[in-house]
């Protein structure tokens, strides 16, 4: 087992006592015990029924967040390794002296970050976390709302019970803080607030469509504050406080490409990508980019059905938000390539479980994941919009194509939002049933014992801030929260959120069934997280 107390402040883990007390590793390296740690975890096991994109109902054809993660991990792994070795767009020695001045990048910590980065993802995925987010914010008053990745820190410093500490996994410091892809709060830490910065970073910006709310993308609640600033303190004269370690921009990183890859890997192969429609919208914009770049916004945006003015759109959006790299003949380059190798050699031949299939699959699978990890660099001043790991223009393009790929043609598609919405139903359902039990008195001793400890915890919690910095528990233009009721009604908000959260799919909809009396048998699962 390793030896506690090392020199190397990345090593340092917030109970250093609990580590001599016996709890067994299997590896002597302190980031790769944390890796085990993760992948022990029942936080990650229960990511083989969370949806990724749609439900996967079973079927070995899609992936689910566990099979994500995993090709995450592989991702990030083989980028870390490559810059451990020398980039090759720089040069051994610069490379590593540059990574060693940024911090350091082992790749134990990388594929640490990248098995748990979804960790904090609820069930159905994207959908799961806007339902839960709105009804935090909304029906319970919580500032912090939900985020999946602020849930994913809240996990394994605090609500995972089954490592060598009672709260938390007792991760290093360099393994929490590479898992804070947003290394701020929603509101008001750090100070200044990110969203107050000339350039705003990536995700630090508040939504439009929801002004006062905070950052729409933000990676510690400020339950778990003390944590974030425990986790980041040795990298203080290293990066940005706002700035992502270089093994959270590796995870990141790996985390787009993989997204750019796989997903559309999936919906090629149960027949919902289209050679058709998609083919038609990249060649229309080829064809006609110079008349599509004069349409005014409004006009584009009235005429966005017509083959290319989706893709115009992106073109211009890409240029608004990261005009530091944006580039058109790079976007246009872009656009063919994709083009060529997902259109006309992948979706040109419909999936249809052949050997000639499943290798033109793999096949642009391989090449894909190849390519974009060989356009892999190590900056020492990134744009606040990247971290630092990012891609060559010409591979940074392709993977924005790639995605638009799969948002216009699989996530915009009216079958998937029709199954969301009955999905967003069940979530907000059980959110209120659960609550409902919560504040019955006649039938509080019977809660489910994981759900009456979140309470506990959670009301320890939110007492302490109101006593010891209230402005945390309220909105950017919210009132005060005052009195004992209040705390707990925060607390218990939390809790319900912390435990409708960490089920998967399946124990979502069977607890609701079980709840609202649709079902004939006794809700049998032995326990929940």
């Amino acid at each position: 087992m390793w030896v506690v107390n090392q020199p190397d402040p990345r090593a340092r883990r917030r109970d250093e006592a609990a580590e001599s007390g016996g709890f067994a590793e299997l590896s002597s390296s302190p980031f790769r015990a944390d890796r085990d740690r993760l992948v022990a975890s029942p936080f990650f096991a229960r990511l083989g029924g969370v949806t990724q994109v749609v439900s996967a109902g079973g079927s070995a054809l899609l992936h689910n967040r566990l099979t994500h993660s995993l090709k995450v991990a592989q991702v990030a792994r083989s980028i870390a390794e490559r810059i451990a070795t020398g980039d090759p767009h720089g040069g051994h020695t610069d490379t590593a002296e540059l990574v060693g001045k940024l911090g350091g990048c082992d790749p134990d910590v990388a594929e640490a970050a990248a098995l748990g980065h979804d960790l904090g993802h609820p069930p159905f995925g994207h959908l799961g976390e806007q339902v839960l987010d709105r009804i935090a914010r909304h029906r319970y008053g919580l500032a912090d709302g939900f985020e999946g990745n602020a849930q994913t820190f809240r996990i394994v410093t605090t609500t995972e019970v089954g490592g060598p500490t009672p709260r938390g996994l007792n991760l290093t410091a360099a393994v929490r803080a590479s898992l804070l892809k947003y290394p701020w709060a929603r509101l008001h830490r750090p100070r200044p607030h990110p969203s107050e910065l000339a350039v705003v970073p990536r995700g630090a910006a508040e939504p439009a469509q929801a002004p006062g709310t905070g950052s729409a993308k933000f990676s510690a609640y400020s339950t778990e504050l003390d944590e974030l600033a425990a986790s980041r303190a040795p990298f203080a004269d290293k990066v940005e406080y706002w700035q992502q370690t270089v093994e959270a921009s590796v995870m990141d990183l790996a985390d787009d490409i993989a997204y750019a890859i796989h997903d559309l890997q999936d919906f090629h192969r149960i027949g919902v990508l289209q050679h058709a429609e998609v083919a038609t919208e990249l060649g229309q914009w080829l064809a006609r980019r110079g008349e599509l770049a004069e349409l005014p916004d409004e006009r584009l945006e009235d005429q966005h059905r017509r083959p290319g003015r989706s893709l115009e759109h992106l073109r211009r959006r890409l240029h608004a938000k990261d005009s530091w790299i944006t580039s058109d003949d790079a976007f246009a380059d872009a656009v063919a390539r994709v083009r060529a190798e997902l259109v006309d050699e992948l979706l040109g031949i419909p999936f249809d479980g052949s050997v000639e299939a499943e290798q033109a699959t793999a096949t642009f699978s391989a090449r894909w994941t190849a390519r974009l990890v060989g356009g892999v660099v190590v900056t020492a001043a990134p744009s606040p919009r990247t971290g630092h790991v990012t891609l060559l223009p010409a591979q940074w393009h392709e993977v924005q194509v790639l995605k638009f790929v799969h948002r216009r043609f699989v996530l915009l598609r009216p079958d998937l939002a029709l199954h969301q919405r009955g999905q967003a139903s069940l979530l907000a359902t059980l959110v209120d049933a659960l609550d409902a039990w919560l504040t019955d008195r006649d039938e509080a001793a019977r809660l489910p014992r994981r759900l009456h400890d979140l309470v506990e915890l959670a009301h320890a919690e939110y007492r302490g801030l109101a006593a010891a910095d209230p402005e945390l528990l309220v909105g950017a233009t919210g009132e005060p929260v005052r009195g004992a009721d209040a705390v707990r009604s925060l607390a218990r908000g939390r809790a319900v959120i912390d435990f409708v959260a960490s089920l998967t799919d399946k124990q979502a909809a069977a607890m609701l069934d079980a709840i609202s009396g649709r079902s004939a048998q006794p809700w049998s699962e032995p326990s929940v997280l």
